[in-house]
């Protein structure tokens, strides 16, 4: 028997928070003959924000009506509502957001991931231009004084080159309730120590001051408050006797690149879910 093809969108809904929401937009869905494969809302401080995962059989799509649909209810609503569709089966477009690091960006570029594919950088300076533009991807530069300012036309490039999830490749900007809601569970971050220990930015000089024996890295989903999303990957290394600042720091370098690059892998593997703050593999 042909198997029947089907399609599929993420439908993600954000603003303040009101009665009926939910409704709506699955009563909307329902007449669109979709079917809802998977949601998630919360609210948080007022702020009202939703995933709605759907599919539809291929003859069933009206594409064109959706949208239109969608449009109506965001301004009905008063909300933001965008509609993302996608194809299961083809690589994953990944968006890498950095500063001027090197180590995390040059080893996601130097890898080979069949089921994704570096589609945009992102960096709030230009030193890694060039090096973007020797793996010939698109490189834009954003200014990051003004958050709000810098966040909106960093959502923008992400809708422009349809990015399906965001690697943080030691990104040394904080993001944004506003940023994460869009990408929920698709912001991958590397942090330099074991969470919950030693979050911010100067955490192997915390870890040396403290004198502790195991240093280690953590690869982790990116929630509203810092450095607390749910870990992906882990990895740690033994601090020698006499072993200096400089020392933890490259040998800690290595570890972040190799750890990121492994929780990007158990990303794009589809076995990873998120139940109550802890990811379990599925």
């Amino acid at each position: 028997m042909p198997t029947t093809k089907k399609r599929f969108a993420v439908i993600t809904v954000i603003g303040r928070d009101k009665t009926g929401v939910v409704a709506r937009i699955t009563s909307f869905l329902f007449q669109q003959r979709a079917n809802i494969e998977a949601l998630e809302e919360q609210v948080t401080r007022g702020q009202f924000s939703m995933t709605v995962q759907t599919s539809w059989k291929d003859s069933q799509l009206q594409r064109t009506e959706v949208e239109a649909g969608l449009r109506q209810l965001a301004s009905d609503l008063e909300m933001e509502i965008t509609v993302r569709f996608t194809e299961p089966r083809r690589r994953q477009r990944m968006a890498i957001l950095v500063t001027r690091e090197t180590h995390c960006f040059e080893t996601l570029l130097q890898s080979t991931l069949k089921q994704a594919e570096p589609a945009l950088v992102i960096s709030n300076r230009r030193e890694l231009e060039p090096l973007a533009r020797q793996h010939k991807l698109p490189f834009v530069h954003i200014p990051w004084e003004d958050r709000p300012t810098a966040e909106r036309a960093a959502l923008a490039e992400l809708a422009k080159h349809e990015i399906d999830f965001v690697v943080l490749a030691r990104f040394m900007k904080i993001l944004s309730p506003n940023f994460v809601w869009r990408y929920k569970h698709k912001i991958i971050n590397i942090h330099p120590s074991l969470l919950p220990s030693f979050p911010g930015p100067q955490a192997y000089r915390q870890a040396y001051e403290q004198g502790v024996k195991i240093i280690g890295v953590s690869a982790h989903f990116v929630t509203m408050n810092l450095d607390e999303g749910p870990i992906i990957a882990q990895d740690c290394f033994h601090v020698r006797p006499n072993m200096t600042l400089k020392e933890i720091v490259a040998a800690g370098q290595r570890l972040e690149a190799r750890t990121l690059l492994k929780a990007v892998k158990l990303y794009l593997s589809k076995r990873l879910d998120v139940y109550w703050g802890i990811v379990k593999a599925v």
